[in-house]
């Protein structure tokens, strides 16, 4: 048992120095006791390259349940005692921490200054484990241990700025496709003369994003249609907003109440099947801070329309 916490901070800073210097014991110290230890399972944990270490693969395997277990017989002995510091870590995508998550947190804190909120970005789906957060918003939606609360089912609808809104109404009313410079509706025919900006992360195709949506509301796009092409939403809605074309989008990365310089145009809108959901160690589903911040997640969901039946 001595051992077990000199391997955890060995594995997690992958220094026995630097484990050294954060339990506050030499070098020498550290060294003996993951040696005593690799002695007692019958299995070597780290690789020692010259100056660099890394954990074997059963020094990973390890180290999963270690810091797991660890941490939970800290947590444990903090709430007996009175006095748990609500530290969450929370891993999501940026995409959703930047428009969505991150201009709510001032009511977070006002309701909650108990809780202390650690974000983690994450570019792709990670290992759903307590080594690298507490709670995730994530796409995926079963793994063994881990609990699942729903947070919002995907759509995809086009926006455009006002401007180009405006000049687009004018030319249907011009023709007389429409009657009126806000029509209730217009159809997918219409958009084909507009400036196409497609985000080809979202299904990892260029131009698949339009031609899905298109397909989905009963007409094809040619195969000459140009398109501007953009990594990520954030920069397709910026372009947007630059008038330099219309956008698919979804409703954490578009809130009409938030976002003035776009418009939601009103047609199609089409759901992509991808569901977001807040995942947490169901062991774990007691603690405090967990507990505030899923039923907070949940709230805010609901009051910004993500959880709202569309």
């Amino acid at each position: 048992m001595k051992a077990l916490p000199v391997f955890e901070a060995v594995a997690r800073l992958n220094s026995f120095s630097r484990a050294a210097q954060e339990l506050h014991i030499s070098q020498s110290a550290v060294s003996h006791q993951i040696r005593l230890l690799e002695d007692y399972l019958g299995e070597a944990l780290f690789v020692r390259n010259g100056r660099y270490l890394s954990l074997t693969e059963e020094g990973k395997s390890y180290f999963e349940t270690i810091a797991s277990a660890l941490s939970q017989i800290e947590r444990a002995s903090e709430q007996l005692q009175g006095h748990e510091d609500m530290q969450v870590r929370l891993a999501l995508f940026s995409s959703f921490a930047v428009r969505w998550l991150i201009p709510r947190l001032p009511g977070l804190q006002r309701q909650y200054p108990q809780l202390n909120l650690t974000l983690e970005m994450m570019s792709a789906e990670p290992q759903l484990s307590d080594r690298i957060s507490d709670c995730f918003i994530t796409l995926q939606h079963e793994q063994r241990g881990f609990t699942f609360d729903l947070i919002y089912s995907e759509r995809l609808f086009p926006v455009c700025s006002r401007t180009l809104w405006q000049r687009l109404c004018a030319d249907l009313l011009q023709q007389g496709l429409i009657s009126s410079m806000e029509p209730e509706s217009i159809s997918a025919e219409h958009l084909k003369r507009l400036p196409l900006l497609s985000t080809y992360s979202i299904f990892g195709e260029k131009g698949e994003d339009w031609r899905r949506w298109f397909q989905e509301a009963g007409t094809h796009l040619p195969e000459s249609t140009r398109y501007q092409h953009f990594s990520h939403m954030l920069l397709t809605l910026e372009a947007a907003r630059h008038h330099q074309g219309i956008a698919l989008t979804n409703d954490y990365m578009y809130i009409p109440s938030e976002d003035h310089d776009l418009v939601m145009l009103p047609t199609h809108i089409m759901k992509t099947h991808d569901r977001f959901y807040v995942a947490y160690k169901s062991s774990r589903r007691q603690e405090p801070g967990i507990q505030i911040l899923r039923r907070w997640l949940n709230e805010q969901a609901r009051a910004s329309g993500l959880l709202s039946p569309h």
